[in-house]
């Protein structure tokens, strides 16, 4: 199957950033794509919780989800909306992943479980969890032939999350991300290549990049792994643009059945340590 990840650079208003993706989205199909990732806060990447709240409503009735849905129809493609934000009862947020079918009905979504809450030197304190409430499921889903793995960005960094999620039969795992740039240079590809190495699957990584509207900067650098831990295609830049692969689960296999780890795994026990 040829999927493509589409890299961004998601400014504060919902509209200018559907704008964006639109002819990205066009260009993926028409080069054949029949999956299209978009990265973590694809339809609004606001300055602060009140410009969230300013664009980002409940998920019933939410107009960016009926113009996203007739864009897959259009294109007759499974489009995964990376995330989006989405007003809770408890005035928080989920951070949500969307993916909608040929037809434009919905699959599945997955809330980001692993919020962000850091502070990164030379950079302001990130505190996800003030404005975002955690999921608490991980969530496979089908597409054609392919068992996809869903996480989202901090995600990468829970190993099990994956180990989870491979176990559970996905053979694709999607990263979509905001990622910063100095986490970016240091840790984005040997993370993600991690991920693919330790399950023996796909990972596709679609991101944000470059200088945004609301003074963060993101890493860009969109990804596709094999399993074996290659990088088979990359966006080597910040620019939005659209990235291009095959996916052939043959290698999947392969891989599986080269380096057993999921099969070899087995649970343990943590001894206390002995007494000095």
């Amino acid at each position: 199957m040829k999927i493509a990840a589409i890299q961004m650079r998601s400014g504060p208003e919902p509209e200018a950033n559907l704008a964006a993706l639109r002819p990205m989205v066009a260009e993926a199909a028409a080069a054949g794509a029949r999956y299209v990732l978009t990265p973590e806060v694809t339809m609004a990447f606001a300055e602060n919780r009140e410009g969230l709240a300013r664009v980002a409503g409940p998920f019933e009735n939410n107009p960016w989800l009926a113009q996203l849905s007739a864009l897959a129809r259009e294109h007759a493609i499974h489009l995964h909306i990376g995330s989006m934000a989405v007003a809770l009862e408890d005035g928080r947020f989920a951070n949500r992943s969307v993916l909608f079918g040929p037809d434009g009905e919905i699959q599945t979504t997955y809330d980001k479980i692993h919020l962000f809450d850091a502070t990164i030197a030379g950079l302001n304190a990130y505190r996800e969890s003030a404005t975002y409430r955690g999921g608490e499921a991980a969530v496979t889903a089908q597409v054609d032939e392919i068992t996809l793995g869903l996480a989202i960005c901090y995600d990468m960094r829970f190993p099990a999350l994956f180990n989870a999620l491979a176990n559970a039969g996905a053979q694709v795992l999607v990263v979509p991300a905001a990622f910063t740039v100095p986490t970016g240079q240091a840790h984005w590809h040997v993370l993600l290549r991690a991920r693919a190495i330790e399950t023996g699957s796909y990972v596709i990584a679609a991101a944000q990049g470059g200088n945004h509207e609301n003074g963060r900067a993101t890493y860009g650098h969109s990804l596709v792994i094999d399993p074996w831990g290659r990088v088979i295609a990359e966006l080597d830049h910040d620019e939005p643009g659209v990235l291009l692969a095959e996916i052939d689960l043959a290698s999947v296999e392969d891989a599986r059945g080269r380096i057993p780890a999921l099969a070899n795994a087995r649970t343990f026990s943590v001894a206390p340590a002995l007494p000095v």
